[in-house]
Formats: C-alpha cells, sequence, structure tokens
C-alpha cells in the first residue's frame, strides 16, 4: 500500500488531488456568514454597521494569510493543514458557544477576534492545496484552479444544504459544524496530500490526453454535485426522511473522486506484478517552472541582478514593483471587493425585500459561483491553449456583467435577487478562479505562496470598503431602530445607491483588465508557442 499513498506515484499526486478537494470542499465557510449572522445581530444588539463590521473582521483574516504564503515555502502541507483546522475550530467554536447560549456574548472587540481567527482559518487550507496541486500539475494550472476554487464555491452550498436538511438551518448547528467538519476532514488529508517531485521529461499526447480524462471525469462529478444541490434548493420543503436521504448522497458523490487514484494503484500494481520497471520518482531532475532570463551586470563592487521580465520568476519585491502587479490588484478588488459586500450582506438584502428565508439565496450564489470557477478555469485554458488568449480577457469579461447583475438588483424588479445572486455568483467565481493561475505565469512558482496571499489581501480591503463602509452607512442611514437596540430596513431603497456604486467599480475594472490583457498578450505568446513547441517534439508511439 506504501505505492498507493506515495506522492511520488500517479496514483498518490491523485489521491492528493482528491483530498484537496474535500479540504475546498470545507474551507468556504468564510462565505457563510450570512446564515448566522441576523442571530448574532440580535444577541449582541447592533447596527448593521456594526455587524458589517464583524463581517469585515472575519475578511480581515486574509490579510493574515501573508503568514501562510510565508510558511508554504517553509512548513510541510500537514503543517499548514494542521494549523487551518485547529484555528478555525477555535474561532468556529467559540461563536458556537455564543449563539447557543452556552456563554454570554463577549466584548464586541473580542467577537472580532473569533471571527477574523475563522477567517484565517481558511487561509492556510486554501495556500496549502492550491500551492501544492498546481506544483503538482503545473501543466494544467487552469483546469487544477478552476476545480479546487469550484470546490470552495461549492463548499457554503454544501454546508448550507446539510443543515438545512439535517438542522433545519439552526444557527448554533450551522457553526458547530463550521468548527468540527474541517478540522476532522483537514485531519484525514494531512495523510496524503504531498508535493511531488515533477517529470524531468516531458509527457507523451497518451499521458496528457490521460490527465485531460481525469480531469474531465471530476470535472463532471463536481457538475452534477452542483445540480444536485441547485436541485435540493429549489425544489422547497423537504420532509426528514428525504431530506437524510439528500444527506447521504452528497456524501456519496463527494466520495466518488477517490475511484480515480484507486484505479491508477491498481494499474500500478498490475504493472509491478508484470515485471515493469518502476519508475524513480525521488532522482527526477526539477524542469523549470517558467523560463528564467536572469541578465547580470557587472559593477565595480560585484553583481546586480536586473529586474526580470513578467512571465519569469519574480520575487515578492520584484513583483511588487511591477505596474502589471498592481493593475491585477486593483482590477481584482473591483471584482471581488463587490463580490464579498453581496456575500455578507445577503441575509439582510433577501430580508429588506421581504424574503423571509435567505438561505436559498447563500446557497444559489455559491452553486453557481461554482459553475463560474470550474468552468473560467478550463475554458481559459482551451483558449490559452489554442489561441493565446491572455486569461484577464475573461476577468475583464466577468466584470462588466457583475456590473450588470448589480443594475439588475438595483431596478428590484420581482426575482430581480435570484437573478443577481446568479450573477454575481457567477462572476466572483470567475474572478477568483482566473487570477490564481494568472498570477502564477505572470511571477512565477517559487514565490508563489506569498504572492497570492498579497493579491488575497483584497478580500479584507474589499470587505472593509464595499461591505463595512459602503453599505454599512447607507443601510443604517435608511434603517429604523428596533426594540433590542438594532436597526433593521425594508424595502429596495435599502441597497440601491450600493448596487449603483458597486456596478460602476466593476466598470473601472472592467478597464483594468482589458489594458492588463493588452500588456500581457506576449507572455500568454511565449506560454502558447512553448506548449506548441512540446507537442511538436513528442515521439510518435508505433
Amino acid at each position: 500500500m506504501r505505492g498507493f499513498i506515495g506522492p511520488g506515484t500517479a496514483a498518490g499526486r491523485w489521491l492528493g488531488l482528491v483530498t484537496a478537494v474535500w479540504v475546498q470542499c470545507i474551507s468556504g465557510n468564510n462565505y457563510t456568514f450570512s446564515n448566522y449572522s441576523d442571530s448574532i445581530k440580535s444577541l449582541m444588539g447592533l447596527t448593521q454597521l456594526q455587524l458589517n463590521n464583524l463581517s469585515v473582521a472575519k475578511d480581515v483574516g486574509k490579510a493574515f494569510g501573508i503568514l501562510a504564503g510565508l510558511a508554504s515555502d517553509r512548513l510541510p502541507t500537514p503543517v499548514l493543514l494542521l494549523i487551518g483546522s485547529v484555528e478555525g475550530l477555535i474561532g468556529y467554536g467559540a461563536q458556537w458557544l455564543v449563539v447557543r447560549q452556552t456563554i454570554s456574548p463577549p466584548p464586541y472587540w473580542q467577537m472580532c477576534v473569533y471571527l477574523c481567527m475563522g477567517g484565517n482559518s481558511s487561509t492556510w487550507m486554501n495556500t496549502a492545496v492550491l500551492v501544492t496541486c498546481i506544483r503538482n500539475f503545473r501543466r494544467n494550472r487552469g483546469p487544477v484552479s478552476g476545480l479546487l476554487k469550484g470546490f470552495v464555491g461549492l463548499s457554503t452550498a454544501i454546508f448550507t444544504d446539510l443543515c438545512s436538511a439535517l438542522f433545519a438551518d439552526d444557527p448554533a448547528k450551522f457553526l458547530f459544524m463550521l468548527a468540527v467538519v474541517p478540522f476532522a476532514v483537514c485531519c484525514a488529508a494531512m495523510l496524503f496530500l504531498r508535493e511531488s517531485p515533477p517529470s524531468a521529461s516531458p509527457p507523451g499526447k497518451e499521458d496528457e490526453e490521460t490527465e485531460n480524462r481525469y480531469f474531465n471525469v471530476i470535472n463532471a462529478l463536481a457538475g452534477v454535485v452542483a445540480v444536485y444541490l441547485l436541485a435540493f434548493d429549489v425544489t422547497g420543503q423537504h420532509g426528514q426522511l428525504l431530506s437524510r436521504a439528500f444527506s447521504v448522497g452528497l456524501i456519496v458523490l463527494l466520495a466518488l473522486p477517490v475511484a480515480i487514484p484507486i484505479y491508477l494503484w491498481f494499474q500500478e500494481a498490475r504493472s509491478r506484478a508484470n515485471g515493469a520497471p518502476e519508475l524513480d520518482l525521488e532522482v527526477r531532475i526539477e524542469e523549470p517552472l517558467l523560463i528564467e532570463n536572469e541578465v547580470i551586470t557587472a559593477t565595480g563592487e560585484g553583481e546586480e541582478k536586473k529586474q526580470p521580465s513578467i512571465g519569469e520568476e519574480h520575487t515578492i519585491l520584484e513583483a511588487l514593483r511591477t505596474v502589471d502587479f498592481w493593475i491585477l490588484f486593483m482590477s481584482f478588488l473591483c471584482g471581488v471587493g463587490t463580490g464579498l459586500a453581496v456575500m455578507n450582506n445577503m441575509g439582510q438584502m433577501g430580508l429588506a425585500l421581504g424574503y423571509a428565508d435567505v438561505s436559498i439565496f447563500v446557497s444559489m450564489t455559491s452553486i453557481w459561483g461554482f459553475f463560474g470557477r470550474i468552468g473560467s478555469g478550463t475554458i481559459s485554458e482551451y483558449f490559452l491553449k489554442k489561441s493565446a488568449t491572455p486569461r484577464a480577457v475573461w476577468n475583464a469579461a466577468s466584470q462588466i456583467l457583475m456590473a450588470v447583475g448589480y443594475i439588475v438588483m438595483a431596478v428590484a424588479l420581482p426575482g430581480s435577487l435570484y437573478i443577481g445572486s446568479i450573477i454575481v455568483g457567477i462572476c466572483y467565481g470567475v474572478r477568483l478562479a482566473i487570477t490564481v493561475p494568472m498570477a502564477s505565469e505572470l511571477f512565477g512558482l517559487k514565490y508563489y505562496g506569498l504572492i497570492y496571499n498579497i493579491i488575497i489581501l483584497n478580500l479584507p480591503l474589499g470587505s472593509f470598503l464595499f461591505s463595512g463602509l459602503l453599505a454599512g452607512f447607507l443601510y443604517d442611514a435608511q434603517a429604523t431602530k428596533t426594540p433590542s437596540g438594532a436597526n433593521t430596513c425594508v424595502g429596495a431603497h435599502c441597497y440601491r445607491l450600493v448596487f449603483v456604486i458597486m456596478a460602476f467599480a466593476c466598470v473601472v475594472g472592467f478597464g483594468l483588465d482589458v489594458l492588463l490583457a493588452f500588456r500581457t498578450k506576449k507572455v500568454y505568446l511565449r506560454i502558447h508557442s512553448k506548449k506548441m513547441s512540446k507537442k511538436s517534439l513528442q515521439p510518435i508511439k508505433c
């Protein structure tokens, strides 16, 4: 069985990806705040601005993801998973005790700390799986990114629907799930998720087709999971028996991808039994991630390294000195910042428009976010290989579509929140899935963990600007006080100006993405040419 779990074998590499998928299924807990925010607001007697600042606190936890980025180059993957899972157990566990009323509501600042810990826990999980899997499948960064980020998007719906099926949307039990389930899954993933040494020689056409076929199988299973969740959401109330059957079926669907590494293990075992030589992956020569072109100029006092070009390996300081990094950073802010404002305020948005149960909007945003993530990762990779299309083109398309979604929600016609949640979910998913491989292609994989987490600083920054300040102040300006000391607002006017301003921000982001697409065109032409030259050099198998 050693060959099965060994990171250097094909079975071990795919088992690592499958366990990474399971980790991503439970690491999107940062997007579930709307499911229990109203309980915290009532128990603590908060205004909407105070509640939104709590949501900012959970997103500020993302800012400390820089620590996970620094640690990703120094600590093994299991340690990163352990840190994240323990931190989440403490952060969400404390919130569970408050909402369950086992303990009295703590001071406001202390509640901010608990939410910050919960938010930061997911950065350790995401960094561990993204860095490891993109390095393990570096020739398929788009599909890997889309797949993993897609399951992060689904995780909100998975938690929401399981809680609805098993616990009738009880917010205390929902928080208990957020605390315990990720801890248990990460403990299991520590056994199998490892970085594999890269191959010294390029894969043959048959190898690439086989790998693509496995990705397609997992993507198809992910699509089935998404449709399964969507069907549960749109079919209304369910009896206890049907709800439990749904829960069992969901767990079975999530377990099915493990059939791929099991199949590969049997193939490897059969090859060894037939006397085929076993490849010693431990002595493979590492292939350069990107072509380096370091120009060294002699000076009177020694040597000085020239700033690398876009598409080459960058240190974090070298990346921060480029215009392209800041264009990517600001365009990312316009997309994910506004998207987070919707996710953090979805509960109040639904109540303002007269919906008693807002969990369906949270779940739909998650499910359609999955389609955006997984679809954009695969599509962008296809057009990159076919016509050298820069990935920023897809970010630009998502920004303009997201602006349309905000206008739809601002108009507030019947059903507009359904349409808006679908559009925002898709576009938010596209933004995340495209930016992950794009950052590695522009600045390299050597310091990717840290670069990724600096870009992710947009989550707390965007949450503060669009959710904490914009949505919080404008909502409170329209709201009225309740006897508990909190406040509430009912009507389309509560968020109309918020949506209009966020639509304008997305138009700005669209312009930045178009600019970045032109600036990075040569990089993607080089990547495309390199892929084509490798294909032409592949030997013909008889």
